[in-house]
């Protein structure tokens, strides 16, 4: 039996065959014109919701813990009490829909993504996911079918500011990172009361989840691997790993029209190479390993004075924490021996962790099966991208499935996807959480 023939028939739901999938007629052996999402239905609401923090260049700017945050969530909870979910805020400050299955004893089969944004972003990330959600649960509504599990989404909180929501349900926010100052202006804590979550989320919330079947996250890909194939539906094969160091260069404030050039511990001009060794390590290396230095923060940052000081940020990614590792090893060995030709101090402060996540290899199949009956290529690919699937991960078995995104362009107001893209998506993601429904105990 081939793929596409076993997914179409093993998605039945209490004999009623998968609208996503096309309706399997066990008379005459052949699909049925197809259903599936209201595509039209799911792309305008993803225009309506730049109602909130929208930009007229066509992006959106809609911070965690902001009014434009705010209001948005409230609007996504509406949509949601309206598609049939219970909903609540857990204590994480994450808003959670759950929509009853048939069988009470079974865990929940969870999707989900956010709705923030980057400053001044685009309008598709993560939202996708999130609407997507919603309608899978309209479409079960509108074909009076409901699954075996419990279907719970999750609109996770402050995804672009590190994972806050999902990072908190796994247990791996630091306390001190409550007191971390967003874009909104308000701490991550404060920004959790104005979501109604716990005063003490980091206690209350890894106990929250409940049991999970499965987790799976629709997004758009935010990299041009699949419009450069010309395929619709990425699998993703696994999350990369991120660390992010502070790196503090430590040499001599000085007069700069005194001070010989010969008798310098210019923080500003070692730091300056060692940024320049960051680019240098990561291209040499053998893999698919990205390392960035995205600020640098001088002192005093005087025309006339030489920087005493300068701390910037290291980031690095890759597949496998041991990539990560082997970077970072190179890296610091450079930086020491310029620390030393320059006269300076170097000092590396970890202060971020989000771990590599591959996909469960079940999920992957899921996922491309559910692409074959739709009729829509596929392919395997990593994310580049941190997402909340990766805090999931820890929790329950995990996939991803991404779609197209113009250009590779994300983070930034022209962050597009077609709307034939996204429906196909959703799609995807309904046909998933069928397989996923019949298959998991």
């Amino acid at each position: 039996m081939n793929r596409r023939r076993f997914v179409r028939n093993s998605l039945m739901l209490g004999g009623a065959a998968p609208w996503a999938l096309g309706r399997w007629s066990p008379v005459q052996g052949a699909l049925l014109p197809p259903t599936g999402v209201d595509g039209a239905r799911l792309n305008a609401e993803i225009q309506e919701l730049r109602r909130f923090g929208g930009t007229p260049d066509g992006g959106t700017h809609r911070v965690a813990y902001s009014d434009e945050d705010l209001g948005g969530r409230d609007w996504v909870l509406a949509r949601m009490r309206d598609a049939g979910f219970t909903t609540r805020v857990d204590p994480a400050g994450n808003l959670v829909g759950t929509l009853p299955g048939t069988d009470a004893d079974l865990p929940a089969l969870a999707v989900g993504s956010h709705i923030d944004t980057v400053p001044y972003g685009g309008s598709y990330d993560g939202t996708i996911g999130v609407l997507a959600g919603v309608e899978l649960a309209r479409t079960l509504h509108a074909e009076n079918q409901r699954l075996r599990h419990p279907l719970r989404l999750y609109v996770f909180q402050n995804e672009e500011g590190g994972k806050t929501g999902s990072r908190l349900l796994i247990g791996a926010v630091e306390p001190s990172e409550l007191d971390i100052v967003t874009a909104s202006g308000f701490t991550i804590g404060e920004g959790i009361a104005r979501l109604g979550g716990a005063p003490d989320p980091l206690t209350a919330a890894r106990a929250s989840t409940g049991p999970l079947a499965a987790f799976v996250e629709l997004h758009i890909e935010q990299g041009a691997t699949l419009e450069r194939a010309g395929v619709p539906i990425g699998v993703v094969e696994g999350i990369v790993g991120i660390r992010r160091w502070f790196v503090t260069v430590t040499g001599e404030k000085n007069h700069a029209g005194t001070t010989p050039m010969d008798q310098r511990r210019d923080a500003l001009v070692a730091a300056s190479r060692m940024v320049s060794a960051v680019d240098e390590v990561a291209l040499r290396i053998e893999g698919r390993q990205v390392a960035t230095v995205g600020r640098l923060e001088v002192d005093p940052g005087a025309p006339n004075v030489i920087p005493g000081s300068v701390r910037f940020t290291l980031e690095i990614r890759d597949l496998s924490m041991e990539g990560i590792e082997g970077v970072l090893r190179a890296i610091q060995a450079r930086a020491e021996r310029i620390a030393t030709d320059r006269g300076v101090a170097v000092d590396f402060e970890p202060f971020y962790l989000s771990e590599a996540a591959p996909a469960a290899e079940g999920l992957r199949r899921a996922i491309e099966g559910a692409a074959e009956g739709l009729g829509l290529r596929h392919m395997r690919l990593p994310s580049g991208a941190g997402h909340d699937a990766q805090s999931m991960a820890k929790l329950c078995p995990m996939g991803m499935i991404f779609v197209p995104s113009r250009g590779g362009i994300s983070h930034a107001p022209d962050e597009f996807t077609e709307a034939d893209q996204i429906t196909a998506g959703a799609n995807a993601l309904l046909g998933t959480a069928l397989e996923l429904d019949r298959a998991l105990g």
